[in-house]
Protein backbone atom coordinates (compact mmCIF):
# COMPACT_ATOMS: atom_id res chain seq x y z
CA UNK A 1 0.00 0.00 0.00
CA UNK A 2 1.15 3.30 -1.22
CA UNK A 3 0.77 7.10 -0.08
CA UNK A 4 -1.15 9.46 -2.25
CA UNK A 5 1.28 11.31 -4.45
CA UNK A 6 2.68 14.55 -3.16
CA UNK A 7 3.15 17.69 -5.21
CA UNK A 8 6.24 18.79 -5.19
CA UNK A 9 8.34 21.58 -7.22
CA UNK A 10 11.89 22.09 -8.46
CA UNK A 11 14.14 24.42 -10.79
CA UNK A 12 14.71 23.13 -13.89
CA UNK A 13 17.52 23.69 -16.21
CA UNK A 14 16.15 26.71 -17.55
CA UNK A 15 14.97 28.00 -14.55
CA UNK A 16 11.10 27.30 -14.69
CA UNK A 17 9.81 25.42 -11.89
CA UNK A 18 9.05 21.99 -12.74
CA UNK A 19 6.04 20.04 -11.27
CA UNK A 20 6.82 16.76 -9.41
CA UNK A 21 5.04 13.93 -7.27
CA UNK A 22 6.58 12.04 -5.09
CA UNK A 23 5.29 8.31 -4.58
CA UNK A 24 6.11 7.38 -0.91
CA UNK A 25 5.55 3.71 0.37
CA UNK A 26 3.00 3.39 3.32
CA UNK A 27 5.87 2.82 5.81
CA UNK A 28 10.09 2.79 5.90
CA UNK A 29 11.36 4.23 3.28
CA UNK A 30 14.40 2.04 2.02
CA UNK A 31 15.60 3.92 -1.11
CA UNK A 32 14.76 6.33 -4.13
CA UNK A 33 14.07 5.90 -7.56
CA UNK A 34 13.63 8.64 -10.22
CA UNK A 35 11.89 7.98 -13.06
CA UNK A 36 11.72 10.52 -16.70
CA UNK A 37 8.43 10.07 -18.98
CA UNK A 38 8.60 9.87 -22.67
CA UNK A 39 9.11 12.38 -25.35
CA UNK A 40 6.14 15.02 -25.15
CA UNK A 41 4.45 12.67 -22.52
CA UNK A 42 4.08 13.53 -18.84
CA UNK A 43 4.67 12.15 -15.27
CA UNK A 44 1.09 11.55 -15.32
CA UNK A 45 1.43 8.61 -18.13
CA UNK A 46 -0.11 5.08 -17.25
CA UNK A 47 3.09 3.26 -17.22
CA UNK A 48 4.44 6.12 -14.78
CA UNK A 49 1.92 5.67 -12.13
CA UNK A 50 2.09 1.57 -12.36
CA UNK A 51 6.12 1.95 -11.74
CA UNK A 52 5.83 4.54 -8.95
CA UNK A 53 2.97 2.08 -7.56
CA UNK A 54 4.72 -1.10 -7.68
CA UNK A 55 7.67 0.47 -6.53
CA UNK A 56 6.47 2.05 -2.93
CA UNK A 57 4.69 -1.38 -2.12
CA UNK A 58 8.48 -2.16 -2.33
CA UNK A 59 9.20 0.50 0.17
CA UNK A 60 10.91 2.56 -2.65
CA UNK A 61 10.02 6.13 -2.79
CA UNK A 62 9.47 7.48 -7.03
CA UNK A 63 9.98 10.86 -7.92
CA UNK A 64 8.62 11.76 -11.18
CA UNK A 65 8.38 15.39 -13.05
CA UNK A 66 7.48 16.82 -16.09
CA UNK A 67 10.54 17.90 -18.10
CA UNK A 68 10.82 21.89 -18.63
CA UNK A 69 7.28 23.27 -21.17
CA UNK A 70 5.58 19.88 -20.25
CA UNK A 71 2.74 19.00 -18.34
CA UNK A 72 2.35 20.87 -15.03
CA UNK A 73 5.82 22.25 -15.38
CA UNK A 74 6.92 25.72 -16.50
CA UNK A 75 9.19 27.09 -19.31
CA UNK A 76 9.02 27.09 -22.75
CA UNK A 77 9.35 23.33 -24.30
CA UNK A 78 10.44 24.84 -27.65
CA UNK A 79 13.75 26.32 -26.07
CA UNK A 80 14.08 22.62 -24.67
CA UNK A 81 16.59 19.93 -26.04
CA UNK A 82 17.91 16.63 -25.24
CA UNK A 83 20.70 18.46 -23.46
CA UNK A 84 18.19 20.14 -21.44
CA UNK A 85 16.42 16.85 -20.18
CA UNK A 86 19.58 15.66 -19.33
CA UNK A 87 20.03 19.36 -16.97
CA UNK A 88 16.47 18.56 -15.42
CA UNK A 89 17.42 15.21 -14.38
CA UNK A 90 20.52 16.42 -12.79
CA UNK A 91 18.57 18.99 -11.03
CA UNK A 92 16.07 16.34 -10.38
CA UNK A 93 18.94 14.20 -8.40
CA UNK A 94 20.10 16.88 -6.67
CA UNK A 95 16.84 17.84 -5.01
CA UNK A 96 16.30 14.73 -3.95
CA UNK A 97 19.73 13.95 -2.55
CA UNK A 98 19.29 17.62 -0.81
CA UNK A 99 15.90 17.19 0.59
CA UNK A 100 15.44 13.48 1.20
CA UNK A 101 18.17 10.94 -0.55
CA UNK A 102 20.18 10.90 -3.68
CA UNK A 103 18.41 8.15 -6.17
CA UNK A 104 19.68 4.94 -6.40
CA UNK A 105 17.87 3.41 -9.26
CA UNK A 106 17.05 5.29 -12.68
CA UNK A 107 14.14 5.04 -14.72
CA UNK A 108 13.53 6.43 -18.14
CA UNK A 109 10.78 5.42 -20.83
CA UNK A 110 11.49 6.04 -24.32
CA UNK A 111 13.56 9.31 -25.24
CA UNK A 112 14.10 9.26 -20.92
CA UNK A 113 15.66 6.18 -21.19
CA UNK A 114 17.74 7.74 -23.32
CA UNK A 115 18.67 10.58 -21.31
CA UNK A 116 18.59 8.41 -18.37
CA UNK A 117 21.64 6.47 -19.58
CA UNK A 118 23.30 10.20 -20.42
CA UNK A 119 22.85 11.23 -17.52
CA UNK A 120 23.19 7.77 -14.92
CA UNK A 121 27.33 8.43 -14.77
CA UNK A 122 27.22 11.93 -13.18
CA UNK A 123 24.43 10.42 -10.17
CA UNK A 124 27.38 8.16 -8.19
CA UNK A 125 24.67 7.03 -5.87
CA UNK A 126 22.58 5.44 -8.44
CA UNK A 127 22.81 1.46 -8.88
CA UNK A 128 20.62 0.59 -11.15
CA UNK A 129 19.06 1.71 -14.50
CA UNK A 130 15.77 0.67 -16.33
CA UNK A 131 14.99 1.99 -20.08
CA UNK A 132 11.41 1.29 -21.71
CA UNK A 133 11.14 1.53 -25.62
CA UNK A 134 14.18 3.40 -25.05
CA UNK A 135 16.28 4.52 -28.84
CA UNK A 136 19.81 4.12 -28.47
CA UNK A 137 20.46 6.98 -30.03
CA UNK A 138 18.69 10.53 -28.95
CA UNK A 139 18.23 11.48 -32.64
CA UNK A 140 15.96 8.03 -33.16
CA UNK A 141 12.86 10.84 -32.69
CA UNK A 142 13.27 12.81 -35.51
CA UNK A 143 11.34 9.92 -37.98
CA UNK A 144 8.45 10.97 -35.99
CA UNK A 145 8.93 14.54 -37.38
CA UNK A 146 7.72 13.40 -40.62
CA UNK A 147 8.32 15.99 -43.36
CA UNK A 148 9.22 19.11 -40.82
CA UNK A 149 13.04 18.54 -40.63
CA UNK A 150 13.40 20.44 -43.40
CA UNK A 151 11.23 23.13 -42.90
CA UNK A 152 13.23 23.54 -39.78
CA UNK A 153 16.79 23.56 -41.32
CA UNK A 154 15.63 26.28 -43.54
CA UNK A 155 13.61 28.28 -41.32
CA UNK A 156 15.14 27.91 -37.99
CA UNK A 157 12.46 26.62 -36.07
CA UNK A 158 8.80 24.79 -37.13
CA UNK A 159 5.86 22.74 -36.12
CA UNK A 160 5.58 19.05 -35.25
CA UNK A 161 2.21 17.22 -35.24
CA UNK A 162 3.37 14.75 -32.61
CA UNK A 163 0.66 12.25 -30.95
CA UNK A 164 -2.13 14.32 -31.83
CA UNK A 165 -0.55 17.64 -30.29
CA UNK A 166 1.46 20.75 -31.84
CA UNK A 167 5.23 21.48 -30.73
CA UNK A 168 7.59 24.11 -31.91
CA UNK A 169 10.95 22.67 -32.49
CA UNK A 170 13.76 24.62 -33.38
CA UNK A 171 16.98 23.90 -35.28
CA UNK A 172 19.23 23.75 -32.37
CA UNK A 173 16.91 21.12 -31.08
CA UNK A 174 17.60 18.79 -33.73
CA UNK A 175 21.69 19.89 -33.75
CA UNK A 176 21.29 18.94 -29.95
CA UNK A 177 20.06 15.10 -30.72
CA UNK A 178 21.98 14.71 -33.36
CA UNK A 179 25.29 15.38 -31.37
CA UNK A 180 24.46 12.78 -28.55
CA UNK A 181 25.71 9.40 -28.16
CA UNK A 182 23.73 7.36 -26.24
CA UNK A 183 25.49 4.24 -26.75
CA UNK A 184 29.09 5.34 -25.59
CA UNK A 185 27.47 6.37 -22.63
CA UNK A 186 25.88 3.26 -22.08
CA UNK A 187 29.51 1.33 -22.76
CA UNK A 188 30.30 3.46 -19.63
CA UNK A 189 27.65 3.21 -17.15
CA UNK A 190 29.07 0.82 -14.89
CA UNK A 191 25.56 0.16 -13.33
CA UNK A 192 22.99 -2.86 -13.32
CA UNK A 193 20.52 -1.99 -16.50
CA UNK A 194 17.81 -3.69 -17.13
CA UNK A 195 16.45 -3.23 -21.16
CA UNK A 196 12.41 -3.72 -21.57
CA UNK A 197 11.03 -3.17 -24.92
CA UNK A 198 7.85 -4.76 -26.79
CA UNK A 199 8.87 -6.50 -30.18
CA UNK A 200 6.38 -5.14 -31.83
CA UNK A 201 6.93 -1.32 -30.71
CA UNK A 202 6.55 0.71 -34.20
CA UNK A 203 7.77 4.16 -32.23
CA UNK A 204 10.93 2.98 -31.83
CA UNK A 205 11.98 -0.27 -33.02
CA UNK A 206 13.30 -3.38 -31.09
CA UNK A 207 16.83 -2.90 -32.90
CA UNK A 208 17.49 -0.35 -30.59
CA UNK A 209 16.88 -2.33 -27.56
CA UNK A 210 19.79 -4.80 -28.86
CA UNK A 211 22.32 -2.15 -29.69
CA UNK A 212 21.30 -0.98 -25.69
CA UNK A 213 21.87 -4.43 -24.51
CA UNK A 214 24.89 -5.01 -26.62
CA UNK A 215 26.58 -1.80 -26.03
CA UNK A 216 25.92 -2.40 -22.20
CA UNK A 217 28.31 -4.53 -19.78
CA UNK A 218 27.38 -6.65 -17.24
CA UNK A 219 25.35 -7.26 -15.30
CA UNK A 220 22.84 -6.42 -17.50
CA UNK A 221 19.35 -8.07 -18.44
CA UNK A 222 16.41 -8.03 -21.40
CA UNK A 223 12.81 -8.52 -20.49
CA UNK A 224 10.76 -8.58 -23.48
CA UNK A 225 7.22 -6.66 -23.06
CA UNK A 226 5.13 -8.81 -25.81
CA UNK A 227 2.39 -7.22 -27.39
CA UNK A 228 2.45 -3.73 -25.52
CA UNK A 229 2.80 -0.31 -27.50
CA UNK A 230 5.62 1.88 -26.50
CA UNK A 231 3.19 4.04 -24.77
CA UNK A 232 2.98 0.96 -22.58
CA UNK A 233 -1.30 2.41 -22.90
CA UNK A 234 -2.76 -0.84 -21.71
CA UNK A 235 -3.59 -1.20 -17.87
CA UNK A 236 -2.35 -5.27 -18.16
CA UNK A 237 1.27 -4.08 -19.78
CA UNK A 238 1.98 -1.25 -17.56
CA UNK A 239 1.36 -2.86 -14.69
CA UNK A 240 3.29 -6.49 -15.66
CA UNK A 241 6.19 -3.80 -16.19
CA UNK A 242 6.02 -2.56 -13.29
CA UNK A 243 5.59 -5.71 -11.42
CA UNK A 244 8.91 -6.75 -13.22
CA UNK A 245 10.90 -3.40 -12.50
CA UNK A 246 10.04 -3.91 -8.99
CA UNK A 247 11.17 -7.19 -8.33
CA UNK A 248 14.45 -7.07 -10.43
CA UNK A 249 15.42 -3.80 -8.91
CA UNK A 250 15.22 -4.74 -5.32
CA UNK A 251 18.39 -7.47 -6.18
CA UNK A 252 20.85 -4.24 -6.64
CA UNK A 253 19.39 -1.78 -4.73
CA UNK A 254 21.93 -1.57 -1.74
CA UNK A 255 18.80 -0.50 0.88
CA UNK A 256 21.36 -1.25 4.08
CA UNK A 257 23.94 0.69 3.17
CA UNK A 258 21.15 3.44 2.07
CA UNK A 259 19.91 3.30 5.88
CA UNK A 260 23.08 2.69 7.78
CA UNK A 261 24.67 5.99 5.94
CA UNK A 262 21.52 8.20 7.19
CA UNK A 263 21.08 6.52 10.48
CA UNK A 264 20.35 8.92 13.37
CA UNK A 265 22.11 7.10 15.79
CA UNK A 266 21.26 9.43 19.21
CA UNK A 267 17.88 10.64 19.48
CA UNK A 268 15.44 11.54 16.77
CA UNK A 269 15.60 14.28 14.33
CA UNK A 270 13.27 16.59 12.32
CA UNK A 271 14.50 18.63 10.09
CA UNK A 272 12.02 20.75 7.23
CA UNK A 273 11.83 19.14 3.66
CA UNK A 274 11.52 22.37 2.51
CA UNK A 275 8.10 21.15 0.60
CA UNK A 276 5.25 22.52 1.79
CA UNK A 277 4.53 25.14 4.80
CA UNK A 278 5.09 22.13 7.48
CA UNK A 279 6.07 18.72 5.88
CA UNK A 280 9.24 17.69 8.20
CA UNK A 281 11.32 14.74 8.16
CA UNK A 282 11.46 12.51 10.91
CA UNK A 283 14.72 10.14 11.45
CA UNK A 284 14.96 8.05 14.39
CA UNK A 285 17.65 4.82 13.79
CA UNK A 286 17.63 4.02 9.93
CA UNK A 287 13.87 4.96 9.93
CA UNK A 288 12.78 8.06 8.21
CA UNK A 289 8.58 9.09 7.98
CA UNK A 290 7.08 12.21 7.32
CA UNK A 291 5.00 14.47 9.91
CA UNK A 292 3.11 16.96 8.26
CA UNK A 293 -0.73 19.14 9.10
CA UNK A 294 -3.58 18.38 7.64
CA UNK A 295 -4.54 20.55 4.45
CA UNK A 296 -7.39 22.42 5.92
CA UNK A 297 -4.87 24.12 8.04
CA UNK A 298 -1.81 25.09 5.23
CA UNK A 299 -0.60 21.53 5.30
CA UNK A 300 -0.24 18.78 2.52
CA UNK A 301 -1.47 16.07 4.80
CA UNK A 302 1.79 13.77 3.70
CA UNK A 303 2.29 11.97 7.34
CA UNK A 304 0.59 12.33 10.59
CA UNK A 305 0.06 15.32 12.35
CA UNK A 306 2.49 15.83 15.78
CA UNK A 307 -0.22 14.73 17.84
CA UNK A 308 -1.18 11.91 15.54
CA UNK A 309 2.72 10.40 16.13
CA UNK A 310 1.84 11.18 20.17
CA UNK A 311 -1.52 9.98 19.77
CA UNK A 312 0.65 6.70 17.75
CA UNK A 313 2.76 6.26 20.46
CA UNK A 314 0.69 5.73 23.10
CA UNK A 315 -1.21 2.87 21.20
CA UNK A 316 2.11 1.14 20.18
CA UNK A 317 3.06 1.46 23.43
CA UNK A 318 -0.31 -0.23 24.92
CA UNK A 319 -0.50 -2.95 22.45
CA UNK A 320 3.22 -3.82 23.60
CA UNK A 321 2.66 -3.61 26.93
CA UNK A 322 -0.22 -5.76 27.13
CA UNK A 323 1.25 -8.48 24.52
CA UNK A 324 4.35 -8.78 26.81
CA UNK A 325 1.82 -9.21 29.48
CA UNK A 326 -0.01 -12.14 27.96
CA UNK A 327 2.96 -14.15 26.94
CA UNK A 328 4.74 -13.76 30.25
CA UNK A 329 1.26 -15.14 31.81
CA UNK A 330 0.00 -17.30 28.92
CA UNK A 331 -2.72 -15.89 28.07
CA UNK A 332 -4.82 -16.64 25.13
CA UNK A 333 -4.63 -13.77 23.11
CA UNK A 334 -4.48 -13.82 19.69
CA UNK A 335 -4.17 -10.45 18.50
CA UNK A 336 -4.20 -6.83 20.58
CA UNK A 337 -5.28 -3.86 19.07
CA UNK A 338 -6.37 -0.23 19.81
CA UNK A 339 -7.87 2.88 18.67
CA UNK A 340 -6.71 6.09 19.70
CA UNK A 341 -9.28 9.42 19.96
CA UNK A 342 -7.45 12.63 20.93
CA UNK A 343 -9.18 16.09 21.09
CA UNK A 344 -9.62 19.04 23.67
CA UNK A 345 -11.74 19.28 26.68
CA UNK A 346 -12.43 21.51 28.78
CA UNK A 347 -10.80 20.11 32.15
CA UNK A 348 -14.23 20.61 33.99
CA UNK A 349 -16.28 18.46 31.92
CA UNK A 350 -13.91 15.68 31.86
CA UNK A 351 -15.55 12.89 33.59
CA UNK A 352 -12.78 10.36 33.64
CA UNK A 353 -10.08 12.89 34.82
CA UNK A 354 -8.54 13.05 37.79
CA UNK A 355 -9.69 16.03 40.64
CA UNK A 356 -6.19 17.29 39.99
CA UNK A 357 -6.63 17.49 36.52
CA UNK A 358 -10.55 18.75 36.65
CA UNK A 359 -9.21 21.93 39.02
CA UNK A 360 -6.70 22.44 36.69
CA UNK A 361 -9.02 24.86 34.35
CA UNK A 362 -8.90 25.71 30.41
CA UNK A 363 -9.05 23.48 27.80
CA UNK A 364 -6.54 19.77 28.59
CA UNK A 365 -5.51 17.20 25.88
CA UNK A 366 -7.57 14.25 26.23
CA UNK A 367 -7.01 10.43 24.85
CA UNK A 368 -9.44 7.80 24.45
CA UNK A 369 -8.14 4.42 24.09
CA UNK A 370 -10.40 1.88 22.62
CA UNK A 371 -8.79 -1.47 23.43
CA UNK A 372 -9.50 -4.87 21.17
CA UNK A 373 -8.56 -8.03 22.97
CA UNK A 374 -9.17 -11.13 20.37
CA UNK A 375 -8.58 -14.40 22.04
CA UNK A 376 -10.70 -16.98 24.65
CA UNK A 377 -10.02 -14.67 27.93
CA UNK A 378 -13.21 -14.57 30.65
CA UNK A 379 -14.34 -11.76 32.13
CA UNK A 380 -11.78 -11.07 34.97
CA UNK A 381 -8.76 -11.46 32.51
CA UNK A 382 -9.66 -9.18 30.21
CA UNK A 383 -10.49 -6.48 33.20
CA UNK A 384 -6.95 -7.30 34.63
CA UNK A 385 -5.63 -6.87 30.58
CA UNK A 386 -7.36 -2.97 31.01
CA UNK A 387 -5.41 -2.10 33.92
CA UNK A 388 -1.94 -3.26 32.56
CA UNK A 389 -2.52 -1.50 29.68
CA UNK A 390 -2.27 1.98 32.13
CA UNK A 391 1.37 0.71 32.92
CA UNK A 392 2.21 1.40 29.71
CA UNK A 393 5.30 3.76 29.98
CA UNK A 394 4.15 6.36 27.13
CA UNK A 395 0.52 6.50 29.49
CA UNK A 396 2.62 6.94 32.61
CA UNK A 397 4.72 10.07 30.78
CA UNK A 398 1.29 11.79 29.68
CA UNK A 399 -0.57 11.52 33.20
CA UNK A 400 2.98 12.68 35.19
CA UNK A 401 4.24 14.99 32.80
CA UNK A 402 8.15 15.48 31.50
CA UNK A 403 10.59 17.60 31.60
CA UNK A 404 11.87 18.90 28.39
CA UNK A 405 15.02 20.81 28.30
CA UNK A 406 16.11 23.47 25.11
CA UNK A 407 18.91 24.92 24.15
CA UNK A 408 20.30 26.03 20.53
CA UNK A 409 23.25 24.11 18.44
CA UNK A 410 25.18 25.18 15.87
Amino acid sequence: MANRPLKLEFDGAHGARLAARLDLPAGRITAFALFAHCFTCSKDIVAARHIAAALSAEGIAVLRFDFTGLGGSGGDFSSTGFSSNVEDLKLAADFLRKTYEAPQLLIGHSLGGAAMLAVAGDIPEARAVVTIGAPSDADHVLHNFNGSIEEIREKGAGEVNLAGRRFTIRREFLDDLQAQSVREKTAELHKALLVMHAPLDETVSIDNATNIFVAARHPKSFVSLDTADHLLSAEEDAAYAARVIAAWACRYLDKGASETANEVKDGVEVLETGQGKYQVMVSSGAHRLLADEPADVGGLDSGPSPYGYLSAALGACTVMTLRMYADRKGLDVDRIGTRILHGKVHAADCEECSEELRAHGGRIDRFERLISLEGDLDDATRKRMLEIADKCPVHRTLEAGAAVVTREVT
